[in-house]
């Protein structure tokens, strides 16, 4: 027994019954099969005799751990400080009541309490109680005074006997002494006067005599009893307390579970003392758990996958992370490994993302992880599916009792809930429920609502704004509540579950609270039930399953329902007209009219017209759009903002796991397809990469079948994947994804240079027989066509980007087929949209390979086809996006003032069109164009407009990058917008964002940033973190301002270094000097670095080149610095620069540059807006890099 019930005092039914013990010492446990013992019987845990528990357990159970610091519970923390501190300075007592379920942390809570609330003039006394405890009258009284009397520690019966006739003899005749023999388990001899009393006179004499000895106790210190597991106190202690909290200044801290039955009057009253305060606790919070985590397998990093697994499994409560990891390892799931660099590593498909999700700064000091070259790591083993694995059997026990204890019709709900999935809507649990109303339906929802088994939300974003956060504790007011009569308790009862029934009828998005609970409900049910509730919920998702109304109900792979036979409800033609009308998709007569039309001259651009005034029809014809738009035409404005992530995450992904568990592989791969084509819509790269491995899982299992045969399919997988190898800046991987694609389609791309020049001469033959027809002789491509077109065109459109990255020469032709081939595939489709695109996708290749004359004569293309457009639907949404993407464009030239022009009017564009994804992105240019023009106040307007976007959307973007501007105001304008304090918070709690931590642009430039300013201030320690954060993403490489906005910040960091080591005279100073230098020339060499870039850089390169005592080289680069600026109208850098050139060029000994004292008295915008401050004086505040390490080399 021993061996199969480790940890725990077990017996058999024999020395249960032979004990003679009452009942609730002992507690039936589970049966297990033993060795050698044919059938054992019930198993009985002896939970404790009276001895043991009166002297042997005083303290609580576990013990305060130095090196494990108590995660996550800061609120609860201050909420005791500041009760302390009520208590230290007043005469009255005090009541904190921490209540919250089993396994949140009560205990190791109050251990911390129990920890801080030690001091010179009070005493503390911490008990655990058991259920043993509650059947004992008196008894939890009975182990406070053994403490305060200090018989705990008295190994005897004698000593205790001793200890108590020398506390006593002054407040208690001795004979009198007997009545503490049975509760302290002492001999003192029987008086004839307490042998006449009563059972109750006894009672009273102890009551009194208790209360004395704390009166006097009192007065010598301040006394502090802490009791853990409180709901099993006895009802004689209960009325002890209830009437010592009213008589004598003390201080009572309780941790309870809720109580299972009405509490006793004096547990109420003490609940609803003015001086209590009564907790209830909420869940740890996702960064805790993953600190926990950290803690518990002793490493400092684990997989992505695996966190998601324990935050989402857990949710938040300590004891369920602790199950879930010992059922991992008992499985041998988990495995661990010394750190390899990444540097080291050669980037594949399957490690992309094994990106350790790593340990804080903060806990770093609390492990002992060693070097860095030698930090153990924690991962998963191979072939281990985390969904797959079973649950835990303590934790299927938990849920599996609060099912038991709901009626069967709650039951059955559950159950059903569980087969359609985590989340699901009121509408698809009503289908399947059997033979239920909707109102018996609202009311045992409201029912399970209010018992915390679902949660429900009005919208998907409500839904994702719940999740990013658990619930936190909170105080309730008991005293409020026993206020009431309980007339008017019933109504306020009665009128909170109307309420609720209110809420669940407005709230048709519900979700499980518990993952664990939807888990165990769905393993209830047989194999054929599961099977017939699966297909009934797969037919009724699959009626939604694609994009919302405001993107025009298509497939998130264009086109992608007319290759693949993915209906499981048989369809009528009726049927099928309606589905197609639902999905947007045309009639022949608007066929005709959406085909493309090349018109020669357009009336808007003539030919003659000057480059200054045909950017100046440009503006007039956005904003005459925007006055049509502001008439707030249904017709023109949508009434609702984009719905496509709320389907995806409560039709398709449940559809697809509906798919699977029915066989249905070849349907299932086609919604896996559109889950990680829809997650790459919403930038999430990593869910991307899960799907498409699901889909490649299923792939493997369906080439297998001969029957199967869908080259489509193949080739959208590979595109898929290399649109994720694209934006995770792994250019060469994706460049095998998309020719792999090309080839699926037949549409191969050459390899080699020969082939390169004989296509690009196929291609321009191609593109002026497109170019010279005056309308398509033929009609629009069959749907099938469509797709296998649109897929091309976007293979192609990554493809010519991945060659601009590359600086060598030979690419350039590559790129330049691939853009090509991109603009004739997207002519061939006949869609305004495709060769809009495409239309400015060449504008921009022309423009970064140097071909000054093209690329203005296709971004005039571009509105030409536009302006042939009606300004309804699809047609508002591509003149937003022209405009858009001119804004993007004009950004990467350098030309500001067009930027800025062109950028208001797209932000006010998407604004009205209520497309959050879209408006953030343009406000993200927008503000960077003003920062480099100095228009500080339009600047920070639009940073309001981000940050409402922002928090209202719960967008981790723009939240970003509103905190990369903040930084740059603080580091380049001379003022604060946001503290530094605050932006380095932002970027410690989100760095493992999902999102966040795979867009490698906006963490290399936080990152940066955060490295320059410990840089200036000399914090050499602090940059070695964020700098060496910044290297591991620098070598992502992708062609966006995102990426190339936080290269320039990293190599000014770098170039901060390289300054230290020359002034520390470092052997390696000069080596190190020549390898940045390269670094800088291979930035600019590089296409896809826009001029807008260029000042900067030639700044830092101008710098190095001084700081190697080469004046004339610095000469050169400072000098084209300051031309390119002052062409393009960059304020902010030419400022810079001719600072640069007065402090370097100076030949007498300027003022000393202190930027420590400068980054201390940046004034806030508040100042400067108020006009405390002169805006003029902020260009002081620049910082100046030094060059007084070498002698001046002018």
């Amino acid at each position: 027994m021993m061996m199969y019930y480790p940890g725990i005092v077990t017996c058999d039914s024999v020395t249960y019954n032979g004990s003679r013990l009452p009942a609730y010492f002992f507690k039936e446990v589970p049966k297990k099969v033993m060795k050698g013992v044919a059938d054992s019987g019930p198993v009985y845990q002896c939970l404790g005799l009276n001895e043991k528990v009166n002297f042997g357990m005083a303290y609580l159970i576990c013990n305060r751990n130095e090196s494990y610091p108590l995660l996550g519970r800061d609120k609860e923390i201050k909420y005791f400080m500041c009760v302390m501190k009520k208590f230290l300075i007043s005469n009255c007592s005090r009541v904190l009541m921490y209540e919250a379920l089993s396994g949140y942390g009560k205990s190791q809570l109050l251990m911390e309490i129990e920890y801080l609330a030690r001091g010179e003039s009070h005493r503390t006394i911490a008990i655990a109680l058991t259920k043993v405890s509650y059947h004992q009258p008196f008894y939890t009284i009975q182990i406070l005074m053994a403490n305060v009397l200090g018989l705990h520690t008295c190994k005897h019966y004698k000593e205790r006997q001793t200890n108590l006739q020398d506390k006593v003899k002054t407040l208690l005749d001795e004979k009198y002494h007997c009545l503490l023999n049975d509760i302290f388990r002492v001999q003192f001899p029987i008086s004839r006067e307490v042998s006449k009393m009563t059972i109750l006179r006894k009672q009273k004499y102890l009551e009194a005599l208790f209360m004395k000895i704390l009166e006097q106790t009192v007065k010598e210190e301040r006394v502090i009893f802490i009791i853990d597991e409180a709901q099993l106190v006895d009802y004689a202690s209960w009325i002890f307390m209830e009437k010592l909290i009213r008589t004598i200044p003390i201080f009572i801290i309780m941790s309870l579970s809720p109580f299972t039955e009405v509490p006793c009057a004096a547990a109420s009253a003490i609940m609803k003392n003015r001086y209590t305060t009564y907790i209830t606790l909420g869940a740890v919070q996702p960064k805790d758990i993953r600190s926990k985590v950290y803690m518990d397998l002793n490493v400092t990093s684990i997989p992505k996958e695996l966190d998601l697994y324990l935050v989402e499994g857990s949710c938040g409560i300590p004891f369920y992370c602790e199950e879930l990891l010992k059922h991992l390892d008992h499985h041998r799931a988990l495995v661990f490994h010394q750190l390899e660099l990444e540097e080291k590593t050669k980037v594949t498909w399957n490690n992309m993302f094994k990106n350790f999700i790593k340990l804080t700064e903060e806990l770093k000091i609390l492990t002992d992880s060693g070097d860095e070259g030698t930090e153990e790591v924690c991962n998963l083993a191979s072939g281990i599916r985390l969904k797959n694995l079973s649950l835990p059997a303590s934790l299927k026990e938990i849920s599996l009792v609060q099912l038991d204890s709901m009626s069967l019709s709650q039951q059955m709900l559950v159950r059903c809930a569980a087969i359609i999935g985590l989340t699901f809507t009121t509408e698809l649990l009503f289908e399947i429920l059997p033979c239920w109303d909707i109102k018996m339906m609202i009311k045992a929802l409201a029912t399970l609502v209010e018992s915390n088994i679902f949660d429900c939300y009005r919208s998907g974003k409500d839904l994702r704004m719940a999740l990013k956060q658990n619930v936190t504790s909170f105080e309730v007011h008991h005293r409020s509540l026993f206020l009431q009569t309980t007339e008017r308790l019933a109504h306020l009862e009665q009128e909170e579950l109307r309420e609720l029934e209110s809420r669940v009828i407005e709230c048709h998005i519900i979700r499980f609270c518990k993952p664990i609970m939807q888990k165990t409900a769905y393993e209830l049910w047989l194999k054929d039930q599961k099977k017939a509730v699966h297909l009934k919920c797969a037919r009724f998702l699959e009626e939604n399953a694609h994009q919302c109304f405001h993107c025009r109900s298509g497939d998130f792979v264009p086109y992608h329902h007319f290759t693949v036979d993915i209906r499981l409800n048989t369809l009528d033609m009726d049927t099928t007209k309606k589905m197609a009308e639902s999905h947007g998709f045309e009639t022949k007569e608007e066929t005709k009219i959406s085909k493309v039309e090349n018109p020669k001259n357009s009336e808007l651009f003539p030919e003659n017209l000057s480059p200054k005034e045909t950017v100046q029809r440009i503006l007039e014809f956005f904003d005459t759009v925007l006055a049509k738009m502001r008439m707030s035409n249904e017709e023109i404005i949508p009434l609702e903002t984009c719905q496509c992530e709320e389907i995806l995450e409560i039709v398709i992904l449940p559809l697809a796991q509906h798919l699977l568990a029915l066989g249905e592989n070849s349907k299932a791969l086609y919604y896996f397809l559109e889950i990680a084509s829809a997650y790459l819509t919403l930038g999430d790269n990593y869910m991307a990469y899960i799907y498409l491995n699901e889909g490649e899982r299923l792939l493997k299992i369906l080439q297998k079948e001969r029957s199967w045969n869908q080259t489509f399919e193949s080739a959208t997988f590979y595109s898929l994947k290399g649109q994720v190898c694209f934006n995770m800046g792994k250019m060469e991987l994706a460049k095998q994804m998309l020719r792999k694609a090309l080839k699926l389609l037949n549409c191969n791309f050459p390899y080699n240079l020969i082939s390169v020049f004989l296509q690009t001469h196929a291609e321009k033959n191609r593109h002026s027989h497109y170019v010279t027809q005056q309308a398509p002789k033929n009609s629009p491509p069959e749907k099938k066509r469509l797709a296998q077109l649109h897929l091309q065109v976007a293979c192609f459109s990554l493809l010519w980007q991945t060659y601009c990255v590359n600086y060598y020469f030979h690419h350039n032709y590559y790129s330049h087929l691939a853009v090509m081939m991109t603009m004739n595939t997207a002519m061939e489709t006949q869609d305004d949209f495709q060769i809009i695109k495409a239309y400015l996708q060449y504008s921009m290749y022309s423009y970064l390979a140097g071909y000054r004359g093209m690329w203005f004569k296709y971004e005039v293309k571009a509105m030409e086809q536009i302006t042939n457009l009606p300004l309804k639907g699809e047609g508002i949404e591509i003149v937003a996006h022209v405009a858009d993407r001119l804004s993007y464009l004009k950004l990467m030239m350098g030309h500001l003032d067009l930027a800025i022009a062109l950028g208001t009017r797209a932000h006010k564009m998407w604004a009205l069109l209520q497309n959050p994804n879209k408006h953030y992105a343009v406000l993200c240019r927008l503000s960077k164009s003003l920062l480099l023009k100095n228009r500080y106040k339009q600047l920070i307007q639009v940073l309001g407009t981000l940050w409402e976007l922002s928090v209202t959307e719960g967008h981790i973007f723009s939240k970003a990058f509103f905190y990369v501007m903040c930084l740059d105001i603080m580091l380049y304008s001379g003022f604060v917008y946001r503290t530094f304090a605050e932006c380095l918070d932002f970027i410690i709690q989100n760095e493992n964002n999902r999102i966040l931590k795979f867009h490698n642009g906006l963490l290399l430039g936080l990152y940066s940033s955060v490295a320059i300013w410990y840089g200036r201030l000399k914090d050499w320690d602090n940059f070695y973190i964020f700098s060496n954060k910044a290297k591991t993403l620098a070598s992502r490489r992708t062609p966006t301002i995102l990426f190339y906005s936080g290269m320039s910040r990293y190599m000014e960091g770098q170039t901060l270094h390289l300054q230290k080591q020359m002034e520390e005279q470092s052997e390696l100073s000069q080596d190190i000097a020549v390898e940045l230098l390269k670094s800088l020339q291979n930035l600019v060499a590089q296409r896809a670095t826009g001029p807008v870039f260029y000042p900067r850089l030639y700044h830092l390169t101008a710098y190095v080149c001084i700081l190697m005592g080469e004046g004339e080289n610095c000469d050169l680069f400072l000098s084209a610095a300051l031309k390119l600026s002052e062409s393009q109208g960059n304020v902010l850098e030419n400022c810079w620069l001719n600072l640069s050139k007065e402090w370097w060029y100076s030949s007498c000994m300027l003022t000393e540059h202190d930027w420590q004292q400068i980054a201390l008295s940046l004034p806030p915008w508040e100042k400067i807006a108020s006009g405390r401050v002169n805006i003029r004086d902020i260009e002081k505040n620049k910082f100046l890099m030094r060059v007084n390490i070498l002698d001046n080399p002018f």
